[in-house]
Parts: structure tokens; sequence; C-alpha cells
């Protein structure tokens, strides 16, 4: 028997997964697509509110987002297990572009009714519920598992830069163009995505793998016995936690909180803060990918989310408005942090088989909990103050994280070879 060690496992370079053309273009079509969603969001909100003053549609429109997530990533999850994930990203963005249009006519034609705004805001809610599974598959499928972690990474840092310039871009559409002809000309940002679908040989499911055919009992005995893998288990909880409790609610009283910190304009100063948050987002990304930071690790992302847990609190608590934007900032480079990295090990950590149900929940858990986040911190605050919802909120997922951390530690310490 060799006794040689091992060769030493080299980080992977700066980048790497860009270094892949295939995904190169992928990363650009998923950036693009997001950004066209963001616009979308702008204009329409903007118009719907104009035509029917109405703050209990403008709240359907945050449920309708996250409410498909909560119910169907799962199945749609599933779905990407059996069928061609170019074919269901395809479908998603069709899905987005109909929706584009359809609001483009009723705009046009002077016919938009509630009830139709209630039917777009569903469906598109539904395409990006229908299109995350595939897309994260396809990642898989593209870059392979030596550099899963960088594609992840650059993919939600991507998605990042379109949340952050899609409303600037569709402000900027809208000022220039009609609502109507913006929209029109926003459906033809999600093409080159299609396009690149219909280039390129993956699948979603790699090269050596059938797509499964099993039932849902199969699925569902598979999945208990998943259910073992504590690092499996450990980041859906995490994130699940993290979504319920916190989330992305406390976007939505961004400008309460400028109002509370003494912003002299309402609408700069909770635009600062919402951008603060997202370039926090995009410069976390790109500096742990220059510099190669932090290897996918159960107990590294605890530790990012506890961190994380900090960075809020003292957002919560603070009451000067550049230490705010300060906090946002980092708080945004953690969350990015952890969350990829838990994405990464849940992936990484799936059985080929059931990669996909497994993303599927893993969204379910990360975007779908999201719902219950707006009672957590947006309704609690109005009792107690969204300073104290927030904090005790973000509190609770510390305290979470922490459980998980000591469990996650016993677990790996527990695995060890005896020494002899």
């Amino acid at each position: 028997m060799s006794t040689s060690a091992p060769a030493a496992v080299q980080a992977p370079p700066a980048f790497a997964a860009l270094r892949n053309r295939d995904f190169a273009f992928f990363f650009v079509g998923n950036m693009l697509s997001m950004m066209a969603d963001n616009i979308e969001h702008v204009i329409s909100y903007g118009i719907v509110y104009q035509a029917f003053r109405s703050e209990t549609l403008q709240g359907f429109a945050v449920i309708s987002h996250w409410m498909p997530a909560l119910f169907l990533s799962w199945y749609f999850g599933a779905l990407a297990d059996r069928i061609d994930c170019r074919r269901i990203i395809e479908w998603a963005q069709i899905l987005f572009i109909s929706v584009s249009l359809a609001w483009a006519f009723l705009f046009y034609t002077g016919r938009l009714e509630m009830w139709h705004s209630v039917v777009l805001l569903t469906l598109h809610g539904m395409a990006g519920a229908l299109w995350n599974p595939a897309r994260q598959l396809m990642i898989y499928d593209v870059v392979g598992p030596e550099t899963l972690q960088s594609g992840i990474r650059l993919l939600a840092t991507g998605r990042q830069l379109g949340i952050l310039f899609g409303p600037a871009v569709g402000g900027g559409t809208l000022w220039l163009l009609k609502p109507t002809l913006a929209l029109l000309v926003n459906a033809l940002v999600y093409l080159p995505l299609m396009i690149w679908c219909r280039l390129v040989p993956y699948t979603g499911h790699g090269s050596g793998r059938e797509t499964t055919k099993g039932t849902w009992a199969d699925a569902l005995s598979a999945l208990w016995g998943a259910s073992s893998n504590r690092v499996l288990l450990g980041m859906i909880l995490l994130v699940g936690f993290y979504a319920f409790f916190v989330g992305n609610a406390f976007q939505a009283l961004m400008p309460a909180f400028a109002l509370s910190l003494g912003a002299e304009d309402l609408s700069l100063g909770y635009a600062a803060l919402f951008a603060a948050n997202g370039a926090g987002a995009v410069t976390g990304g790109l500096l742990l990918e220059i510099r190669g930071l932090f290897r996918a690790r159960a107990s590294t992302a605890i530790i990012l989310t506890m961190l994380w847990c900090c960075a809020m609190t003292a957002f919560a608590v603070s009451t000067h408005y550049v230490l705010s934007l300060l906090f946002l900032f980092l708080a945004g480079i953690l969350n990015l942090a952890f969350l990829s990295m838990a994405q990464t090990l849940v992936q990484l950590e799936a059985p080929a088989n059931l990669r996909g149900r497994l993303i599927g929940l893993y969204n379910m858990a990360a975007q779908g909990l999201r719902t219950f986040s707006g009672v957590t911190v947006g309704f609690a605050g109005a009792y107690i103050g969204i300073q104290w919802s927030l904090g005790l909120s973000t509190l609770v997922v510390m305290g979470i994280a922490a459980v998980l951390f000591v469990v996650t530690a016993r677990t790996a310490k527990s695995l060890q070879p005896a020494a002899g």
C-alpha cells in the first residue's frame, strides 16, 4: 500500500468559473434576465399604484413574489430532476416575456383592472420559482464540483447586480420611453439566456446521468434517507430560519428607517440605504472571488451568518445615518457570502438523483419562507417599533445559528477517525 501523502489541494484561481466560456455567457444571460425582472417591477409597480392607489395590492405584489417559491419550489425542483433544464429555463423566460407584453398591452389600451394585476403578479412570481432550481442545476453541470462555489457565488453576484441596477435602468427607460414601449424593449432583454440554452449541450443532469423517472413515493423515501446528512439538513434549516425571521423584509421598511435616522430627503435617504446593502453584496461577491476566501464548510457558513446577525443588529440600533450605511454595506457582503456557501454545500452534498428536489427544498426555505418575515419584522414593528422587531428577529436567528454551530461541531468531531 502506498504511503505517499496526498497532493495538496490548491484553491481555484480568482473568478475560476468565468474561465469557462459557457458559464461566462450563462452568467451574463442570467444577470440580464434578473435586471429585466427588476425593470418590470419598477415600471409595473409604479403604474399599478398610480392606477389604483391600493396599499393592499402593493402588499400582494410582495406576497405573490415569494409565495410560489414556498408552495411550488419542491415541485419545480423535482421537475428539474426529470426534464431538460434548458427547456425549463426557456419556459420561465417565455412566461416573464408574456407578463411584460401583457402589462404593455393593458397599459397601452387603458384596460388595466385590479384582477389583471393580481393575475400578472402571480404569474411573474411563478416564473421566478420555476427558473431557480433549473438554473442552479445548470451551474453544477456547466462548471462541475471543482469550481461550483465560484459559479454559485458569481451567479449570486450577477443577481445582485441585476437587482442593484435594474431599478435605475427601469426608471431611466420609463423616463425616456412611455411605459408600453419600455416594457416591449424590456421583453427583449430575456432573449440572450434563451439563445444560450439553444446553443449549449448541457441539460442540468450531467453527461453520464439519466433523468429520474421515479414516483413521488420513491422521491420522498430517498429524501428521508438524505435527511440523515447533517450538512444538508443544517444548511436548509439555517437559510430557512434566516428567511422566516428576517429575510429581506427590512428592505420594505427602508423609508421608515431613513425617516428615523433623520434623512433630509426621504426618497434619497431610502434609496441610499437600499443601495448600500446591494452594493455590499456585489462587493462581497467580487472580493470573495478575487481573494479566493472561505472554502465551503458548514461551520464557516454558520459563522458568517452570525456575523451577518451582528451587522444587522448594529443597523437596527444605530442612530447615525452614516454608520447605518456602513452596517448595511457590511451586512450585504456577509449575506452573499453565507447564502452562496450554504447553496454550494447543498449541491455538493446532495445525491445526484435528488439534486433538483433538494435545491427546490433549499429554495422553499431560503425564498418561500420570506413570506412570513413580513410578520416577524413588519407587522411586529407596528407594535414594538421597527428597530426592536428587526433587532429581536435577528437575535433569534443568531441564537438558532449558534445551536446549529454546536451541533455541526459535535458531528464533525464524532466523524473524525480514532488515532492509533
